[in-house]
């Protein structure tokens, strides 16, 4: 499975935590080079230092915040003239913020919509030529709240929606192009998500209650790896998940 990726480029959004910091660790270990994008430099720092030192390929920190244009197109042109090409774009950047609609900050709504569609359509279309190019690989991390009703926040999942339906149909405009496209759905994931505006989702659910970060990035390292077929969607669940109701 790793020689598909072995000295290959994949640039990872959100990568200073959670999904994104462990699928950077997938994806190194299959002898990757990894481009790690985030807010915080710091963090991404210490990660590209652990991954070079443990798995020996090269990395790039480029501080990125995903809601701004130039930004995510400046963390292209860095990858591309750092390596000379991209094989893989992990869009895992992603957040939530409040949850009944009536009382819902135009600020919160905004940071969502500005996060999870803008940054993900930012970076998607300034990496399709140059994945294209390749015969890469373009990876989208949805939600499980991208699929079924969630009452809990409808505008995060409403983004989460948009994010699948984004790149169902890009898939079926330039699939023909030799682009592959993968669609990852986890659940809960113990990670930080949640933490901005409250408890995380590591310290709301013990280790039996919700996935860990690395087993959704085990599957962004399987949908990568493979050449001339795309695995369409994949969904990580607890085992439980359907037994009583969603939660």
């Amino acid at each position: 499975m790793s020689e598909t990726l072995e000295q290959g480029t994949a640039v990872v959004t959100g990568a200073s935590s959670g999904i994104g910091a462990a699928t950077c660790r997938e994806l190194a270990a299959a002898g990757a080079n990894v481009v790690l994008a985030a807010r915080s430099e710091d963090r991404l720092t210490e990660l590209a230092d652990d991954l070079e030192t443990t798995h020996g390929v090269e990395t790039l920190v480029v501080p990125t915040n995903v809601r701004e244009e130039d930004a995510v197109d400046a963390l292209i042109d860095d990858t591309v003239d750092a390596f000379g090409g991209l094989d893989v774009l992990v869009n895992n950047a992603g957040l939530a913020r409040g949850s009944e609609v009536e009382s819902l900050s135009t600020d919160d709504y905004e940071t969502m919509q500005e996060t999870n569609v803008d940054g993900v359509f930012y970076a998607t279309r300034a990496a399709i030529p140059h994945v294209r190019e390749r015969d890469g690989h373009l990876i989208f991390v949805a939600s499980f709240a991208g699929q079924h009703p969630r009452p809990a926040n409808p505008v995060y999942a409403a983004t989460k929606w948009w994010v699948r339906g984004f790149a169902k149909s890009l898939a079926a405009q330039i699939g023909d192009d030799d682009v592959g496209f993968t669609i990852v759905n986890p659940a809960e994931v113990r990670s930080e998500f949640g933490a901005a505006t409250g408890e995380s989702f590591a310290e709301r659910f013990d280790e039996d209650e919700a996935s860990d970060p690395a087993e959704v990035a085990e599957a962004i390292r399987f949908a990568a790896s493979r050449e001339g077929s795309s695995v369409s969607e994949l969904d990580i669940n607890r085992r439980d998940k359907f037994a009583d109701t969603f939660h």
